[in-house]
């Protein structure tokens, strides 16, 4: 029974495969490619939803510091990514990585953290992307009943509520039109996303640029808010951890990227660079944006869905005209964020239904290279989950499967080179095992930090999948069938 729980894929298997029929996927990514779905993976949400709330409930003007934990960790994760990436550029990320490196069981449980990780992020930019478009829509005169604008479900004092909405359908309506670009192939999707991805960091400079004339400063002090009444994760150091663990999803993209490797011209080359890059300019991004922000709008007011659409407004006058502008290139950033999470949410299912630990629709592509089946299918489950369920709960479960994929793959990377060290690899993770053990620690820290509510879902979560693996997956697996 152990060896079937740890038996491993063939790492040359597996890059054969990527170098020959490919499963049907097209290898049409270039670096530039790569960086522009990083920069719209990871500038969306995090600066546009998250920052608000996290400012207000967790960090205050500190959010910043928690924005450079969570970009150091994401540096050293990104480095041990790109060393797999390289080495096995195939479909799968962590997945991939874990069933070629410690066997089929821990692959299962990191691919069915990553389904975890790629669905409530997609849900959660959805509600985000409503919040938005909803002001947007306010702004010229048209208003959306709330029982078909807000998530049919609350959570409130540790229990679930129902709000009386009927569901909101600014969120499902988003996922649909973003499926339908995906099913257009990826090489509209990467057009269609480079163009997003002008117009939001345009937007994003604007704001830094000319927000800067208004800031209060005293609206920074205290720049480290006093922990309330020893309570952890509520302001203090403790309240900056926390926020780093809430926020660390924003930088979720560079891991979305991996996603792509089969579909990448040079992954050997391209894919380190994209998914260093990318985090670079995005980290630096969310600092600045955070910094003024929170010295634009006191960080007590900023629990709200769409915070840079408040802070303009509050400066009055002066900045009046950039609201609109402030408003739609939210809508259209968060659009791609959604665009890029669903690519990837797609791809991790065609990845495990190759193996056989998913049923084989999952893995079936059409002509234009869409693994249609997955793509529709998490189209529907994303649509649903967007629409019933409200952010601040999807935006935790996203930060702590994130986290524990990067945790999973800074051990992978240790593991690998002590069993496999003739292995080529056109990328190697410097100071091997300092970084990948720094990588992992950071990531634990922000995890522990996490609400108890948090890891109690991600524990009921991982029994589902555990019911679907020994139901199912331990019998189809391809692997265990000699296929």
């Amino acid at each position: 029974m152990l060896d079937r729980l740890f038996r491993k894929k063939n790492i040359s298997d597996s890059i054969r495969e990527s170098e020959g029929f490919n499963g049907g996927l097209k290898r049409t990514l270039s670096a530039t490619s790569l960086v522009t779905l990083g920069i719209g993976a990871i500038v969306g949400t995090g600066i546009f939803v998250i920052t608000g709330q996290a400012a207000a409930d967790y960090a205050g003007p500190s959010l910043t510091i928690s924005f450079l934990i969570s970009a150091v960790c994401c540096v050293l994760a990104g480095l041990c990514y790109a060393e797999f990436a390289s080495m096995i550029p195939v479909s799968g990320s962590v997945y991939s990585y874990s069933y070629i490196t410690t066997g089929e069981l821990l692959a299962w449980f990191i691919g069915w953290d990553l389904v975890l990780e790629y669905l409530f992020a997609c849900s959660s930019v959805a509600v985000g992307w409503s919040g938005y478009m909803l002001n947007l829509l306010e702004g010229i005169g048209i208003h959306l009943p709330d029982h078909i604008s807000a998530s049919t479900f609350v959570y409130e004092n540790g229990s679930w509520a129902f709000r009386g909405s009927i569901v909101n359908f600014p969120a499902v309506f988003i996922v649909g039109t973003v499926t339908a670009f995906l099913l257009g192939g990826i090489r509209q999707s990467a057009l269609a996303n480079n163009i997003i991805v002008a117009i939001k960091v345009g937007v994003i400079l604007l704001f830094v640029g000319f927000g800067l004339s208004y800031i209060d400063t005293g609206n920074w002090t205290p720049y480290i808010p006093e922990n309330v009444s020893g309570e952890f994760g509520k302001y203090g150091w403790s309240g900056i951890l926390r926020g780093a663990g809430v926020v660390f999803y924003a930088y979720l993209g560079f891991d979305a990227l991996s996603t792509t490797a089969q579909e990448t011209r040079n992954p050997q080359k391209d894919m380190p660079r994209g998914i260093l890059i990318s985090l670079i300019i995005c980290a630096l991004l969310y600092v600045a944006v955070t910094a003024v922000l929170t010295g634009i709008v006191n960080y007590k007011d900023l629990h709200v869905d769409a915070p840079i659409a408040m802070a303009v407004d509050r400066a009055g006058e002066g900045l009046a005209w950039l609201s609109p502008l402030i408003k739609l290139g939210a809508v259209a950033g968060l659009s791609s964020v959604i665009l890029v999470m669903m690519l990837g949410q797609s791809r991790i299912y065609y990845a495990i239904s190759k193996d056989g630990l998913l049923p084989k629709t999952f893995s079936k592509v059409n002509r234009r290279g869409v693994p249609q089946n997955a793509t529709v299918f998490a189209s529907i489950v994303t649509g649903l989950t967007a629409g019933l369920f409200p952010l601040d709960v999807l935006s935790e479960l996203v930060s702590i499967g994130t986290l524990m994929a990067f945790t999973i793959v800074c051990i992978l990377i240790i593991v690998l080179r002590k069993t496999q060290p003739g292995l080529h690899r056109p990328f190697r993770t410097p100071f091997v095992p300092l970084i990948p053990l720094l990588g992992a620690g950071v990531c634990l820290l922000q995890m522990f930090a996490l609400p108890l509510g948090t890891w109690l879902r991600l524990a009921g979560w991982t029994v589902i999948g555990l019911v679907i693996y020994f139901l199912y997956g331990i019998k189809k697996s391809k692997l265990g069938n000699g296929k």
